[in-house]
């Protein structure tokens, strides 16, 4: 059973899994698309494909929540306050002026004043949070428990955020507050079957709002981010295209991952 309004469609599974892909959006709404660089139009600092890449998520029977919108408008990622989520590190705003490379996404004079910034919030912001609130609130009542799976990609190579190459599979659990020990070790021993993959865990990547804010184990509900560099299925520059080939070769693992992780959800309830 899937709910498709203006805002985001949910997909709503039969296990106490939620997927939620906050950066998969790739739209702009008319009205705001004059404020815009021509080149911010392009949207290049999207999640790209992820609904492709988690195709095994229905036979799984997974809940599935994905956007409308782009990052551009609003980050649902981000604190309604728009709190830094990297004290001290380059950080990317609720409503972002600039792109992954720090130049402006807005025309000079066009950036959004604190009531547009509102009106996004209540508009875009609070729709997605409500369904994936409601989404959990759901499944903990059918199941018990429930686990989030918060679904990102990015560059793997972007000065302005980060040194370096990021690791190929950035795991984030704020530092471990947001899902059991066991849930973590099941994603972390997954990694482990695929050496030449790179892994990290609660590194430069530890989680953003969404896995801080419901990431709650003490109310039976686990959440773990995955930050994953889009070089390991599709080009990483325009025309950002899906890599059949290389997606291919990390699906398996990915799906592994995903699976582990859930399986010792369920288990740490059937002690």
């Amino acid at each position: 059973m899937s709910d498709i309004n203006e805002v985001f469609t949910l997909h709503k599974g039969a296990v106490p899994l939620l997927v939620s892909m906050p950066h998969i959006g790739t739209e702009i709404p008319a009205k705001l698309k004059d404020g815009y660089t021509d080149e911010a139009l392009r949207v290049e600092d999207t999640d790209w494909h992820l609904h492709l890449l988690y195709n095994f998520l229905p036979a799984l029977g997974a809940s599935v929540l994905r956007p409308r919108y782009s990052r551009y408008v609003i980050d649902l990622n981000r604190p309604p306050d728009d709190a830094p989520m990297y004290p001290g590190a380059s950080n990317t705003e609720l409503c972002p002026t600039r792109f992954f490379s720090g130049e402006p996404l807005y025309k000079a004079g066009h950036e959004p004043a604190p009531e547009e910034r509102a009106r996004r919030r209540e508009a875009y912001w609070q729709p997605y949070h409500s369904a994936l609130a409601g989404e959990l609130a759901r499944l903990k009542a059918q199941h018990g428990f429930a686990l989030l799976w918060d679904a990102h990609s990015i560059r793997s190579q972007i000065p302005w955020l980060f040194e370096g190459k990021l690791p190929d599979l950035n795991i984030g659990t704020a530092s471990g507050a947001s899902a059991n020990e066991a849930i973590t070790a099941a994603v972390v021993q997954a990694c482990a079957t695929a050496p030449h993959i790179t892994t990290a865990v609660n590194g430069r990547f530890k989680g953003g709002y969404i896995t801080r804010h419901y990431g709650q184990p003490a109310s039976h509900v686990h959440a773990i981010q995955l930050e994953m560099c889009q070089s390991l299925y599709m080009q990483e520059v325009q025309p950002y295209a899906y890599d059949e080939a290389l997606a291919a070769k990390v699906q398996p693992l990915l799906e592994k991952m995903v699976s582990d992780a859930l399986q010792a959800c369920v288990s740490s309830y059937e002690k």
